[in-house]
């Protein structure tokens, strides 16, 4: 039976991991956590290793790579681990050695093989691991925080025999992201050293952090049992925003319900774990006293809140949709933060457009295959084709190609070589990134809907579309001419539409005012935001969802005035935007 989460009543060991989906609040759990501690007499240290931090954004002050003082917490610090200018410093590293003494063109290969974000998740890992692993550094404080555990990925990189034997000496085949491992020998021992540490009990603690929802408690079972498979296996679970009516209005009512019913169909790998709870809250978790607040069981004084609703001033989705219409074709691709909805808008899109009488392609490059979960067994229209870009499938149909066209040429030793580097997690951006170019070029004429895979991944494939065709060449010899074309249809305006979502509260916000950054930066500019779950759009009694209304203003104003060229706005949906009938309904709802 869960219980509600409360720091100082539970044992909590030295090193704490916070993790979970997008979108669930793990930064602001983590943040209240170190806040609870600190006030506690403990000496708190928190890192994050997030590309994209939010720890800045919560404790409302810019936080270095040097441990800082929370001023306003007596025994809090803090620390950003950039794992950008890591990756940029181990880049130099690795590469400057070479420079002197290789052709500038065999420099600009060793490069090319550090440019993917692979060379940034290990930069992060790196990191940590000198906190991790050299107790002394961190020997003065009672607790070590970190927002954003290590993924399975990067475990699982670190765990192929071959990334410690030489890459760049030894690979002339195959799409891998092991070449970022290639300076990192001398360290064999130190990162080992790191994993027992994450595996130690009386250590560390995994914080799985999610919402009651389904697919959130689905997506935190899979990421448990992955980290078990690795030997990560301390894991308690924390579910956020836990909804208890103080009123009998319709909306609080199917509220509860919906998320009662999660919880009761949550995952048993999930329940045989130790299970807490956290309210859901009315105010954001921003600021010392929003977070001392969360664990107090008191509302906070609610200063971002405003009794002026700002969503009536906002278009519906149909005007989105009215708009993309008017295209008659083109590639549509939602974005965001994980646990945004972006699934969600995606169907809703690609079905409104079916509605108008247009051939419409909608799929996925999602592990998790959410576009699935959404529109149900069926569909009910012969103009949308729904198709999920499998990445074991795919993963596995390229590894059969490589092999294939190069094996041939090496010798035993060689094509063991050969297989172990395309067994590298990589290899699987590489396969689904070029099952999505035939997609888009298969679907000339018609709409594509993408449902993208969370920010990270996202990213990956964007980065791999200006590096895949140099893997591809070097592995088979050809560049198929889907992926040629692909890179100058994302970038042309003309052609595609990339819609980001957001939620409206502040992390949400942030973290997809930096995801238009970087589109922007690799030239790609949104044509839209969806501002999606509004409460605004609801009437209700209820003083926490009358509360979460109220505080949305202030975002809805940030993304309408100074973030999106533009913007519509999605209300918390009555019925769970799931099946045809649902998700059509949403997509002709009216503000």
């Amino acid at each position: 039976m869960a219980q509600v989460f409360v720091p100082e009543e539970v044992d909590l060991t030295r090193y704490l991991f916070f993790t979970g989906k997008g979108g669930v609040g793990k930064t602001s759990i983590a943040c209240a956590t170190a806040v609870s501690l600190a006030d506690l007499g403990k000496k708190v240290l928190i890192v994050s290793t997030d590309p994209a931090s939010n720890l800045d954004d919560v404790f409302e002050l810019e936080l270095g790579s040097k441990s800082t003082a929370i001023t306003a917490v007596s025994g809090l610090y803090g620390l950003n681990l950039d794992p950008e200018k890591a990756a940029a410093a181990y880049r130099e590293k690795v590469v400057g050695p070479y420079r002197a003494t290789l052709p500038e063109s065999a420099v600009a290969h060793i490069e090319e093989q550090l440019s993917g974000a692979c060379t940034v998740e290990i930069a992060a890992f790196d990191e940590f691991t000198n906190l991790l692993a050299n107790p002394e550094i961190t020997a003065e404080y009672d607790h070590v925080i970190f927002d954003t555990a290590p993924t399975g990925h990067t475990l699982r990189l670190l765990q192929l025999p071959k990334a410690w034997s030489g890459f760049l000496a030894e690979s002339e085949h195959g799409a891998s992201c092991l070449g970022p491992l290639s300076g990192l020998g001398k360290k064999k021992d130190l990162y080992a050293k790191t994993m027992h540490g994450l595996a130690d009990r009386s250590l560390t603690t995994l914080v799985l952090v999610s919402r009651p929802e389904g697919s959130a408690l689905t997506e935190a079972e899979r990421a448990s049992r992955e980290l078990r498979a690795l030997g990560v296996e301390n894991q308690i679970l924390i579910v956020n925003g836990l909804f208890t009516a103080t009123s009998d209005d319709s909306v609080a009512s199917v509220l509860l319900q919906r998320q009662q019913k999660a919880m009761a169909s949550m995952p048993d790998a999930l329940k045989n774990m130790s299970n807490y709870y956290i309210p859901l809250v009315a105010h954001n978790l921003t600021g010392v006293e929003h977070l001392r607040a969360l664990f107090s069981g008191k509302q906070a004084r609610t200063s971002d809140n405003t009794d002026v609703l700002t969503a009536p001033t906002i278009p519906n989705i149909q005007h989105l949709i009215s708009e993309l219409a008017n295209k008659k074709q083109g590639v549509i691709m939602t974005m965001g933060k994980g646990g945004v909805g972006k699934t969600t808008i995606a169907t809703a899109i690609a079905i409104g457009l079916a509605e108008k009488g247009f051939q419409v392609h909608l799929t996925t490059t999602d592990p998790a295959a959410h576009v699935s979960l959404a529109l149900g067994e069926a569909h009910e229209s012969n103009q949308l084709v729904v198709s999920r870009i499998d990445p074991q499938v795919e993963t596995e149909k390229y590894r059969r190609e490589v092999v294939q066209s190069v094996g041939a040429t090496l010798d035993e030793e060689g094509l063991a070589l050969l297989k172990e580097d395309l067994a590298s997690p990589c290899t699987e951006e590489i396969a689904v990134f070029r099952a999505f170019a035939q997609v888009v070029d298969d679907a000339e004429g018609s709409f594509v809907v993408l449902d993208t895979a969370p920010t990270g991944h996202t990213l990956l494939l964007l980065d791999a579309a200006q590096a895949y065709h140099r893997e591809v060449q070097r592995s088979t010899g050809e560049v198929p001419l889907a992926v040629r074309k692909l890179l100058p249809k994302l970038r042309d305006p003309a052609q595609t539409h990339v819609v980001i979502v957001t939620l409206p509260e502040a992390t949400p916000v942030f973290e997809a005012s930096r995801l238009q950054d970087d589109l922007r930066r690799a030239g790609i500019d949104p044509a839209w935001w969806v501002i999606n779950q509004s409460w605004q759009r609801l009437e209700t009694t209820d003083p926490t969802l009358l509360g979460r209304s109220q505080s949305e203003s202030n975002w809805i104003t940030m993304v309408q005035d100074s973030l999106a060229k533009k913007c519509v706005l999605v209300g918390w949906q009555m019925n769970e935007p799931v099946g045809w009938h649902n998700l059509k309904a949403l997509s002709e709802e009216r503000g």
